[in-house]
């Protein structure tokens, strides 16, 4: 398993509890209305202007096949390959050192694509998966 770097950022998407490697993630926004673009994925909801960078803004919840929130909280600002991504989730939980010998591997997860998650673990009684930001972002964004 690759090494995580022992810190994770706990975001609940839908019904499900995401992790993300914190040296990945950039900031916390609040939700903004993104720019749809024409012809883009479902998954894709637009861009949106972040100080004057234009950021694609992915929707969590599409994103993993689950249903649409009522509300959404917050995007998640990232940077992935050479370019900042947005990603819209619900609650961000918390910032939490997680040892790589917590983490199980992605075969053990019941429910998910196991191709779109790098890990399973948990911290204190919260189940979460680490998402596989590469197998996530790559058919949305180099097409």
């Amino acid at each position: 398993m690759a090494d995580f770097a022992g810190r994770l950022l706990l975001v609940r998407v839908a019904d499900m509890v995401c992790a993300a490697e914190a040296g990945a993630v950039r900031e916390i926004l609040p939700w903004q209305r993104a720019t749809r673009i024409p012809g883009a994925p479902a998954a894709v909801a637009g861009l949106i202007n972040v100080r004057g960078e234009l950021v694609s803004l992915i929707d969590g919840a599409r994103l993993l096949g689950r249903a649409a929130p009522e509300a959404v909280g917050a995007v998640v600002l990232m940077r992935w390959r050479d370019a900042a991504v947005g990603l819209t989730v619900d609650e961000v939980l918390d910032l939490v050192p997680v040892p790589e010998a917590d983490l199980a591997a992605r075969e053990s997860l019941v429910g998910l694509d196991p191709a779109v998650v790098r890990a399973v673990g948990r911290y204190g009684d919260r189940t979460f998966v680490v998402l596989d930001l590469d197998a996530l972002l790559e058919p949305l964004l180099t097409a």
